[in-house]
């Protein structure tokens, strides 16, 4: 799993790939902390737990990363280290049919440098799966 932050006119974007879609949505979730401070630090901070749901897999990441910036904003923490596990029911066909629990170590933004991103886009969001494992791309508003 890995990802890699791309230029995008004002804003930035998150290229990622993994073998399977919990190292996706994993991976793009560390590009967004990737995306708001340079250097991470290894030790500090608590972990802490979250849930999504959503109709597709796209709008499950939203939810994700935009939960994330939230928990940025009411915690005061840079959430790193992500870790997500996301389950789809193939026979429902509900505004929950898509699920994620996750997990982030809360870094205190007093403790680092970081830049605010804003809020997540759908714009040109893609979540697809090629021969060799996943790849995703998503652009932040900063």
């Amino acid at each position: 799993m890995s990802f890699e932050l791309r230029e995008h006119t004002a804003d930035v974007a998150v290229a990622a790939d993994g073998s399977n879609l919990d190292e996706i949505f994993g991976a793009v979730a560390d590009g967004l902390a990737a995306a708001m401070c340079e250097a991470i630090p290894r030790d500090g901070g608590e972990r802490f737990k979250l849930t999504a749901a959503a109709e597709n897999r796209e709008a499950l990441l939203y939810e994700f990363l935009a939960e994330l910036i939230y928990q940025r904003d009411v915690r005061g923490v840079l959430p790193v280290d992500n870790q997500a596990t996301v389950r789809h029911d193939d026979g429902a066909r509900t505004a929950d049919a898509w699920q994620l629990d996750a997990s982030a170590r809360g870094v205190p933004l007093e403790t680092i440098d970081a830049r605010e991103v804003k809020a997540v886009t759908y714009s040109e969001m893609t979540i697809e799966q090629e021969n060799d494992g996943w790849q995703a791309y998503v652009v932040f508003d900063v």
